[in-house]
C-alpha cells in the first residue's frame, strides 16, 4: 500500500512509520519536517498536498494542536486554535483526501482519552476529541468507497513523563498497542470506529 502519514515524525507517528514501512511505501508530510511540508490548517495547502502525492491507499493523521489552559483562561481564539488545528485539520484531510484514494482505502484520524476523560485544563481539547468521534462516526454513513476510523488512546507510553501530571492515576498505553490500532484500521476491513485504548 502507498501510504501518507500525517505527522510521521511525532512521538505516535514515527513509531507507525516503524511499524507499517516494512510491508507499506510510506509518505511523511508535517508541518516543520517529513518528506513533504504542508499546512494542517489550511485546506489550498492540504490539497497541493494531495496533488503531489497523487493516489493513495491510505492516510494517517496524527497532527493537530489544541490550547490547555484552565476553563477561566480560555479565550474565544483559544478555542478556535484547536478547531482549525486538530479539528477542521482532520476534517479536511476527510473532506480533500476522500478524492485521491483509491476504492477500498482508508483514513484514520487521531483523537485521544480526553474525549471521555477530560482533566482539568483540558476543555478545549477535549471538545475537539469528542467532535472527532461525532465526526467518524457520521461521515461513514455517507462514504461508501472508503473507510473512516480513529484511534483514541489513553497517554502513550513515549510521552508519559511529559504529560503525567496532568493525568493522575492514568497507566502508560505500551507503544506497541498504539501501533496495532493504526494497523487494525490500515490493513482491516472496519468503518466508522472509535478504537479506544488503554493500559
Amino acid at each position: 500500500m502507498k501510504i501518507l502519514i500525517i505527522g510521521g515524525n511525532g512521538t505516535i507517528g514515527r513509531r507507525i512509520k516503524e511499524r507499517l514501512q516494512t510491508n507499506h511505501e510510506i509518505i511523511v508530510a508535517g508541518k516543520n519536517s517529513g518528506d513533504l511540508k504542508f499546512n494542517l490548517e489550511n485546506s489550498s495547502s492540504i490539497r497541493e498536498l494531495f496533488e503531489k502525492i497523487g493516489p493513495l491507499d491510505a492516510i494517517i493523521a496524527v497532527a493537530g494542536d489544541a490550547k490547555w489552559d484552565r476553563f477561566e483562561n480560555l479565550t474565544e481564539d483559544d478555542y478556535y486554535t484547536g478547531i482549525r488545528s486538530k479539528l477542521m485539520g482532520q476534517v479536511n484531510l476527510v473532506r480533500i483526501g476522500k478524492d485521491y484514494l483509491n476504492y477500498g482505502g482508508s483514513i484514520t484520524l487521531t483523537s485521544g482519552i480526553l474525549a471521555d476523560e477530560p482533566e482539568i485544563m483540558t476543555t478545549s481539547a477535549a471538545m475537539v476529541n469528542g467532535a472527532i468521534h461525532s465526526f467518524v462516526k457520521a461521515v461513514n454513513l455517507e462514504l461508501e468507497t472508503i473507510r473512516v476510523n480513529v484511534v483514541c488512546s489513553d497517554v502513550v507510553e513515549d510521552s508519559f513523563e511529559r504529560y503525567k501530571n496532568f493525568f493522575p492515576g492514568h497507566r502508560p498505553v505500551p507503544m506497541e498497542k498504539v501501533t496495532d490500532a493504526y494497523v487494525k484500521c490500515i490493513e482491516g476491513t472496519i468503518r466508522g470506529e472509535i478504537i479506544r485504548i488503554k493500559a
